[in-house]
């Protein structure tokens, strides 16, 4: 007999990782005259912000930022790594990384 418990389990644990999920790097300027996507920078993309890097003001100004730029919740963006520092690595559930960098990187192609 198959014990439904297990089968419950299994289907769950596919659907978590078969979610899109986007790990994006990010050059952060903070200080900025104005809060916006500023291009490439290396491998990551620069950000400009207007608020300053004390007591995560940047980290939640960024989250917020992207939220609106993406079109989704400021919970599906997860700063993973960069917390005190300029270059960050932060992941966006629910987009794939082209969805994401087509969204904040419009001209580019990424395909």
């Amino acid at each position: 007999m198959i014990d439904p418990f297990a089968q419950r389990s299994a289907l769950v644990t596919h659907r978590r990782y078969d979610e899109r999920m986007a790990t994006l790097r990010f050059h952060i300027v903070a200080n900025a005259k104005e809060t916006k996507v500023v291009g490439e920078h290396g491998a990551a993309i620069k950000i400009k912000l207007r608020a300053p890097a004390v007591e995560g003001k940047a980290n939640a100004a960024l989250r917020s930022f992207l939220a609106e730029q993406l079109n989704i919740s400021e919970r599906a963006i997860v700063l993973e790594r960069g917390k005190k520092s300029r270059d960050k690595v932060i992941r966006i559930d629910g987009l794939s990384d082209e969805d994401a960098l087509g969204r904040l990187l419009p001209t580019t192609n990424w395909k």
